[in-house]
Parts: structure tokens; sequence; C-alpha cells
């Protein structure tokens, strides 16, 4: 019998062994992953799960009774220390060695930590794991001056719902805007006059210097000189990929784990998906590393199929969400290669959406609170439509039509 090893427990593992059941694999399936919890959604931390609108229950893709009918090993709590591939061996810190045939890095990234004067006071968090989520949530009902540090989405997600508490919050932001790597100016400017109409203060073009405290933080000292109170800091300074076990195994790595079309590594019969990789996009024409609940699932089904002997090529145009507030923002493609930007909607009526093309070919769409429309944008970015601003302007015209 096939024996599979997956390492890591998170989006792109689960749907991995999700897809395997579901193609027939027979083969036995061990799963690693280095928290003790049951694999999980990481999205609704710093939504619905920090508000309280989803429980910890909801979180979890599948019960215990799922791995225990399907025969699917857990090794939680546990990590991997070394992997030797000439001998198929994969080594955890436990002591155990486990044999494998096939092989997947589903190993996911991490939170960048900050290296600073006070990074060891109490009440300062970064926001990635169950563990993380839950002390946040704990420490916002006693908080009443929270720091956060970036204004990317889950800064900002953090942000809104800490207002939404009646916390006073302050943003320190490194750049001119919000978002700023993510969106064009002027979706910066709608969410920057939405969370200041909810409170939110906002500090750019500085970044964090020191937290002074005694056990807590009182205060966050920024590169401007400036202070602000605080008796709670959130950090959002960006995640890096997990590929050191890759890269020490002899595994081709660069900004994530490189893998071909059908999620094959440098390696005969080891894979990876997800986070931590980075794939070739022929609809994109470039190799990307992607940080999305899309591409994670996506990327395992293509990662499946090879191993069952079916493989896909893997070709999707990426696409995000953040919830801030009562305002869903969605993102399809990638903006950056455009030379235009056209509004469909205003922005007055909080309702709108963006459209970015290169020429006539249309590369991404921003949308805020018009899933139904963006829905069909994903469809347009997909097909490489050739658009005319006046057909995306027009707000009458039928956005299906152009498929």
């Amino acid at each position: 019998m096939e024996n599979l090893v997956i390492i890591g427990a998170g989006q792109s593992a689960i749907q991995c062994i999700t897809s395997l059941k579901k193609e027939g694999y027979l083969g036995s399936i061990t799963l690693v992953g280095e928290e003790e919890h049951l694999p999980y959604q990481r999205p609704p931390l710093s939504k619905g799960f920090l508000e309280d609108s989803v429980n910890k229950e909801r979180l979890y893709f599948k019960k215990l009774e799922f791995f225990t009918e399907n025969k699917i090993q857990l090794q939680l709590g546990n990590t991997v220390e070394r992997v030797d591939t000439k001998n198929r061996q994969v080594f955890l810190r436990d002591g155990a060695e486990l044999s494998y045939d096939k092989l997947i890095f589903a190993t996911g990234s991490r939170v960048r930590r900050l290296d600073f004067p006070g990074n060891d006071l109490e009440s300062i968090h970064y926001l990635r794991g169950l563990d993380d989520a839950e002390s946040i949530k704990e420490n916002l009902k006693i908080s009443k001056d929270l720091v956060v540090i970036g204004a990317g989405y889950i800064g900002l997600e953090v942000a809104a719902i800490a207002a939404k508490n009646n916390i006073s919050v302050t943003v320190v932001e490194m750049a001119d805007r919000v978002m700023n790597r993510t969106v064009d100016p002027q979706i910066s400017k709608y969410y920057l006059k939405l969370h200041e109409k909810n409170g939110v203060k906002f500090k750019f073009n500085t970044s964090l210097e020191e937290i002074k405290g005694s056990s807590k933080p009182e205060s966050v000292i920024c590169s401007d000189g400036s202070e602000i109170k605080a008796d709670t800091v959130i950090i959002g300074a960006g995640i890096v990929p997990n590929t050191e076990v890759a890269e020490e195994a002899g595994i081709d790595c660069d900004n994530g784990i490189s893998v071909d079309e059908f999620g094959l590594t440098s390696h005969e019969d080891i894979y990876a998906c997800g986070d931590c990789t980075n794939h070739p996009n022929k609809l994109l024409g470039r190799n990307l590393r992607l940080e999305s609940v899309h591409n994670a699932m996506e990327q395992a089904k293509t990662v499946a199929g090879s191993i069952n002997g079916s493989p896909i090529e893997y070709n999707q145009i990426p696409w995000f969400w953040s919830d801030q507030y009562d305002h869903k923002l969605q993102i399809v493609g990638l903006s950056g290669s455009h030379d235009r930007v056209t509004m469909r909607g205003d922005t007055e009526d909080t309702k709108f959406m963006l459209f970015y093309t290169q020429g006539d070919e249309l590369v991404a769409v921003d949308s805020i609170n018009n899933p139904k429309e963006f829905l069909i944008c994903r469809k347009l970015v997909a097909n490489k439509v050739k658009i005319k601003p006046e057909m995306i302007s027009d707000t009458s015209a039928n956005l299906n039509d152009l498929i």
C-alpha cells in the first residue's frame, strides 16, 4: 500500500485529503500539523470568530470522526524536523520516523515578526492561528486603547471589530495609504473614510520604533517621534512562506517552494500546494506565490489529481476578499500591469467596482458590496475579455452580455 505523508494541516492539506478520497485513493495518509487543534479555517479568525458571530466548532473543516473513518493518521502538535529524500523518510520532533512513497508540502506561511524594544511585553499580538485569535478576543474584552501596526487586510479587519466594540483604535502604516499593495488609491480612500467614520485614527508614512510599558503596553513610539497611548498592540507585518524544511531537503525554492503546473517540486513524488508554493500561471504569464483560500484549494485539487494519476493542469485566476464592518471587498485578478482604471457605480453609493484594463483586455476587478456582479467578473477576467470603458461605466448594461 502506498504511503502518503502531508506536512501541514491547513486549507490545502484538507482539500488534498478530501479530493483524494473523493477520487478513490486507497493508500495510507498521515497528516502532520504543528498545532494540536483539528484542522481549521483561518479567514474567520480576523472576521466572524473575532467578533463572536462564528463559534469555534464552525471553524473546523472536519470532525474527528472523518479522520478516524477514513483511516487518516493524525500527528497533531508535532513538527517535521527533517526530510530524507534519498531514503524517503520524514523525521518528526518527537522522534517518530515516517516512510513515504509520496510527500506533500502544505506548510503554508507564518507571520513576519518585528524586532523592537518592548517586544516581550504582554498584550502584543500577531494574528495567524486559532490560539492567537482566542488571545486577541479575550484581550479586546478589556482593552480601551488598541494600536494596530499595518493597514493591510488583517489589520483593518481587526481594527473594524475593535471600533465596533467602542475601543479607541489607531492604525500605524509605513505606506501613504491603506491596503497600498493590493488596491487602487480610490479604494484606499473609500476604506480610509469608512474607518475614520467609525472612529479609527491613522498615522501614515511612519513605523513602529518601540513599545513602552512595565508588563503590558502603555504607549507606542513611532518613527516620527510621536507617542500613542496603548494597552493592546496587534501587529500585521505580512507573512513569509514556510520553506525551510523543503530547502534543507534540497528541494528547489524561490520565494516559496518551486512547483510546476501539476504541483510537482524539483523532486520526484514530492508535491507542494497552497501559500508555500511559487507556481506558474499561464493565464497571467508569470510565476506567483499567492496567499489565498482559492489558491490553496484549487492547487490542492491539482496535486490530488497528480497523485491519483489523473493530472489536471493548475491554471486559475486568483481572487481574494476582505470583510470590514458590513462592507465586502472582493478582488479577482492581479492589477499592476494595467494602464487604465474605470469605475462602475459611485463611491458615494457604497456599491461600486473598479475595472483594470491593459489596452482593451480586462486584467482585474475590485468590487465593493456587489457580490452578484463580482461572480460575473470572475468569468470575464478568466476569459481575458476585451472591453471598452463605456461598456463598464454604464451601470444599466448587463455584464453577463460581455462573457
